[in-house]
């Protein structure tokens, strides 16, 4: 080879590749080594240093009974008047003169306002006037036909006249009366909206009428429990104007067909309402016992866990420690099937058994067979009829 000729130095200095693969499993062993040490020495500390482990979570319990329950539907509705109306004129006209106070008490046929009349009657009593003359002149052509003085198309046409005019009074006298409003049943009134002096125009709402005793409550049931629902079954109601008060009725209608958009079927239950506390458009909660009290294991609502692949609960169990130490309490995962709610409860079909001992609250922080610590200093609410208070 010439001296002169120039040579590839950088291939020269490169390793060869074989090396390179050589120290790449080193490299990695090493790496996995120093993961492992720094995972490992914290615990590797806590156990051979004595450095204290977190003390097991507190949490509140409660204890899994037996309670009798009623069979019932709850359901919410609005309150109906069994009659009631927004009362309006037929005819347009002025205000002549207005009979009742806002909030008062009618009975049937009561006046409340009266138009302004006058043309309307004077015409009614031109019409009684021209109606009278007609049955003058029936009267003695009836006569006179009964002595075969005139022809029967003479009277036929005088008796045409008399009922022609007759048929003219009574539309006039039915014009009249429009002028007149009337309660159409007792009941009690609402705000007047209208006075005196003032011209109004047919289908203007003058007042409310409501008749409030006794007093419906319309609501839904859906399909699938329609079997429970009878005529006649009592029915217990809340409303939120008076959370300490209930009010009884009775269903008194089920409605023959089911809603196809809904599969609902309405339902309405009367209740008495003498002292008017209930009111059209209120909003109620309701109850309705269906049959005998059956017997649930129950517990706090706060103690189920819910998932989608199934409702849980911890239940408290205790474990037996070493030899010379003290048994701790740890929680079991267990999966429960539950049924109806009663205020803050809830019903246990399957997977607990009368006495076992759950966890009330501090879930979240709670693994299976994690130790804990009870404090039932506070408890969630396990009351079956809560009641809102002011605090």
């Amino acid at each position: 080879m010439n001296r002169y000729e120039p040579q590839n130095t950088t291939a020269m200095q490169r390793p060869p590749r074989r090396r390179l693969w050589l120290w790449m499993p080193i490299v990695i062993v090493l790496a996995l080594g120093v993961f492992a040490a720094v995972m490992y020495f914290p615990i590797f500390a806590f156990q051979t240093k004595g450095f204290p482990m977190p003390p097991p979570a507190s949490v509140s319990t409660a204890k899994a009974v037996f309670e009798e329950w009623m069979p019932r539907l709850e359901v919410v509705g609005t309150f109906q008047p069994v009659r009631g109306a927004d009362l309006s004129v037929e005819v347009p006209g002025i205000i002549d003169q207005v009979d009742f106070d806002s909030g008062g008490n009618v009975a049937a046929g009561a006046p409340l306002i009266r138009l302004r009349d006058s043309d309307d009657v004077a015409k009614l009593r031109t019409l009684e006037a021209a109606r009278d003359l007609a049955k003058t002149n029936f009267d003695r052509d009836k006569a006179q036909l009964d002595r075969m003085l005139i022809s029967r198309a003479q009277f036929d046409v005088t008796a045409a006249n008399l009922q022609s005019f007759e048929a003219q009074v009574a539309e006039q006298q039915a014009i009249v009366a429009k002028k007149t409003l009337r309660a159409p049943f007792a009941g009690q009134l609402g705000i007047r909206a209208v006075n005196a002096g003032q011209y109004i125009n047919p289908g203007t709402v003058v007042v409310t009428l409501q008749a409030l005793d006794p007093i419906y409550l319309d609501f839904f049931l859906p399909q699938q429990v329609l079997d429970r629902a009878k005529v006649g079954q009592e029915v217990t109601v809340r409303v939120d104007a008076y959370p300490q008060a209930t009010f009884t009725g009775r269903i008194s209608t089920i409605d023959p067909k089911v809603d196809t958009a809904t599969r609902n079927v309405a339902v309405r239950a009367t209740l008495p309402n003498r002292d008017r506390r209930l009111l059209p458009g209120m909003f109620a909660t309701a109850e309705i016992l269906t049959g005998e009290p059956q017997r649930f294991i129950t517990l706090p609502q706060t103690a189920i866990t819910y998932n989608p692949y199934g409702n849980m609960v911890f239940r408290v169990t205790e474990e037996a420690g070493a030899e010379g130490k003290q048994s701790s309490l740890v929680v079991r995962q267990t999966v429960v099937t539950t049924g109806q709610t009663r205020g803050d409860q809830i019903a246990v079909l399957t997977g607990l058994n009368e006495g076992d001992l759950v966890v009330s609250a501090g879930q979240t922080k709670l693994q299976n067979n994690s130790p804990v610590t009870v404090n039932n200093a506070v408890q969630p609410s396990n009351d079956p009829n809560p009641q809102p208070r002011e605090r």
